[in-house]
């Protein structure tokens, strides 16, 4: 008797040629500077020697080699990146662009640099002849029509050491959002809009697709909470489908920018500085540890040319109020370039309105 496969087999079956693992790795003197080692305590290994110290997972969108992954997993500008493909096949990406709001790295390879394991012995040959590979990649699908209870299927680098480990689950809860810590910076970032999952995403798995039963790409996993059990988040696949827009159309990824520094108000701040509020934004320049001039309002910025001030507290942005768990940054997060934004401030005890037109950040 003959059993159908099913549709998550198939799904799986198609999808893992299309998900990659990436490998971070060092040279030896750098870790043990970062370690602070003695001659004496030195690992017995040439300084040159590179070894790995991170991984992550990525996926193909597109024939021509471009790889979708989390930002936090090529974020070490001193770190080198393998990508393996399900083959074995090694490369050295290009990292494309960052969104630095929404954790997303695009990467490219080059698909005439090692095409396969076979063009690796066919070069080794006089007459050899690199050809151009179109890759397998993942047809990305809609985030933002997602229902609680839909199957999903995570793919990835589970560990950095069991490559394309499967788990399957449910859409747990959507927009969420976290304080999310690197696993190899061990910076803090506050992620939005966030996919929860019981599907397991473990260390090694960020990057990786989480895919509907359709086969689609719906989400970018991103993380997990230690001490939890079946709680895993990814990035919405809509907003890497922006960037990739963005990519295209203008080279880069473009971010919104407003121009200010500021302190999140709350009861403790509205105390200390004697504040008329307790919610809001407060216009004020941070401390610069190099004793240059560091306004509070950039010059030239959007919020410069629109007015704003050192001092004013700003208390809506669009209509949504500014709280201590709602963020200017999270509002922006949410904005384009080039929109209009209006803004409720304070100013000496007076209410006031501002029009600002977001421009573009350059990293």
């Amino acid at each position: 008797m003959v059993f159908q496969s099913s549709p998550i087999v198939k799904i799986v079956k198609k999808s893992l040629p299309a998900v990659v693992s990436i490998i971070m790795s060092k040279n030896l003197a750098d870790i043990q500077s970062l370690f602070k080692l003695s001659k004496k305590q030195a690992l017995p290994f040439s300084k040159n020697k590179k070894i790995k110290v991170g991984g992550g997972s990525g996926f193909f969108v597109d024939e021509q080699g471009t790889i979708l992954t989390n930002r936090h997993v090529v974020e070490n500008p001193k770190a080198d990146y393998t990508v393996v493909l399900n083959d074995g096949t090694t490369f050295k990406p290009k990292i494309l662009a960052v969104d630095h709001i929404h954790d997303i790295a695009i990467l490219k390879i080059d698909s005439l640099q090692d095409v396969s394991k076979t063009n690796q012995a066919l070069a080794k040959g006089s007459c050899a002849k690199k050809t151009k590979a179109k890759f397998p990649f993942l047809p990305l699908g809609d985030s933002s029509h997602l229902e609680l209870g839909e199957t999903v299927i995570a793919i990835g680098n589970a560990l950095g050491l069991f490559k394309n480990t499967v788990s399957v689950g449910i859409v747990s809860g959507l927009s969420r959002e976290i304080q999310a810590q690197s696993e190899f910076s061990n910076t803090f970032s506050r992620l939005r809009g966030l996919i929860q999952t019981d599907a397991a995403i473990n260390p090694g798995n960020s990057g990786g697709p989480l895919i509907n039963i359709n086969g689609e790409v719906i989400g970018i996993n991103a993380a997990m909470v230690f001490g939890a059990e079946n709680i895993g988040f990814a990035l919405p696949i809509n907003n890497a489908k922006n960037a990739l827009l963005d990519l295209k159309k203008y080279g880069r990824i473009r971010l919104p920018f407003l121009g200010i520094r500021y302190l999140q108000i709350n009861k403790q701040l509205q105390e200390q500085f004697e504040l008329p509020v307790d919610f809001g934004a407060l216009v004020i320049a941070e401390p610069d540890m190099a004793l240059h001039k560091n306004e509070a309002v950039i010059p030239g910025s959007p919020a410069h040319k629109a007015g704003l001030r050192e001092a004013d507290i700003i208390m809506e942005i669009a209509g949504q109020k500014i709280t201590p768990e709602v963020s200017v940054n999270d509002l922006l997060a949410d904005c384009q370039v080039g929109q209009k934004l209006v803004c409720k401030i304070l100013r000496s005890g007076k209410e006031k309105i501002v029009n600002i037109t977001l421009d573009e950040k350059f990293y």
